[in-house]
């Protein structure tokens, strides 16, 4: 007669959970690691450096336009192209390699992992924004100008840092949502023509643009008038901050939402 050996148990009640800071370092680790998530980040930085280079050598002899206003506020167009971009990759490129059997199994928890990945690729972009000032400061200290600091105004640079944000918490949004690079990538880039063409032949569409449209509703947050491209007051009116608050909900917080239910009941494979 055989008799069945006992069943060992392992008490892990004692067992300290991983600490929060370590996945988000975690998650900064695993971007730099893979070659294109580095490579994205190098592009970045050159980018930005670049748009500086190219800002400062096209003034000429305009030396007095040379501040770091104009500096700083021109790294934007790059960087919101390519810093949501950077937040995708932070979420997808796991589920492209399929390593995400591999942490889920290392952290059960896959509410705090999503967190993990939303904070580091805040802290991506903050970065971002770190480097664009520290080159706009040193391309506005040797540009030339008489006070090459003067139209520097705080609100208008935490405008200009929102809209860094805004990006890339959109980023990870539809990574969230799509779950595939690629698919994500070409989603985040075809919505906003789709949107134009189609408000081109759908004038009720356009009258209410600032309360569909992402892009329409962040302009007063680059400082500028999208019809005549003059300087704008850095104040947002109310209607303004109401605006930015809609379109935040429908393609930030609901495609974030959707897409970390769809996390939570994914199949692991």
């Amino acid at each position: 007669m055989s008799i069945a050996a006992p069943t060992r148990t392992f008490d892990v009640s004692g067992t300290r959970p991983v600490p929060f800071g370590r996945h988000v370092g975690v998650e900064l680790r695993k971007m730099t690691d893979t070659r294109v998530g580095l490579w994205t980040l190098v592009v970045i930085g050159i980018a930005t450096a670049g748009v500086i280079l190219i800002s400062f050598l096209s003034t000429g002899d305009e030396v007095e336009s040379r501040t770091f206003l104009n500096f700083f506020q021109n790294t934007n167009t790059p960087q919101m192209l390519l810093l949501p971009v950077l937040g995708i990759l932070l979420v997808t490129q796991e589920w492209g390699q399929r390593t995400t059997l591999t942490t889920f199994a290392l952290e059960p928890s896959r509410i705090k992992v999503v967190a993990a990945k939303t904070v580091a690729a805040l802290l991506f972009g903050l970065a971002a924004v770190v480097l664009a000032a520290v080159i706009a400061a040193l391309a506005a200290a040797v540009g030339g100008a008489s006070d090459p600091w003067a139209d520097t105004e705080w609100l208008r640079l935490a405008n200009l840092t929102l809209l860094q944000v805004l990006g890339v918490l959109q980023g990870v949004a539809f990574g969230l949502l799509v779950l595939n690079s690629a698919g994500a990538i070409v989603l985040f880039f075809a919505l906003p023509v789709v949107f134009n063409l189609v408000s081109t032949f759908w004038g009720w569409l356009n009258e209410r643009a600032g309360w569909i449209d992402l892009s329409t509703a962040q302009s007063p947050l680059y400082g500028f008038d999208s019809m005549t491209g003059e300087r704008v007051s850095a104040t947002l009116t109310g209607e303004q901050w109401a605006q930015l608050a809609v379109v935040c909900l429908i393609w930030i917080v609901l495609p974030y939402v959707v897409g970390l239910v769809r996390v939570l009941r994914s199949e692991m494979k």
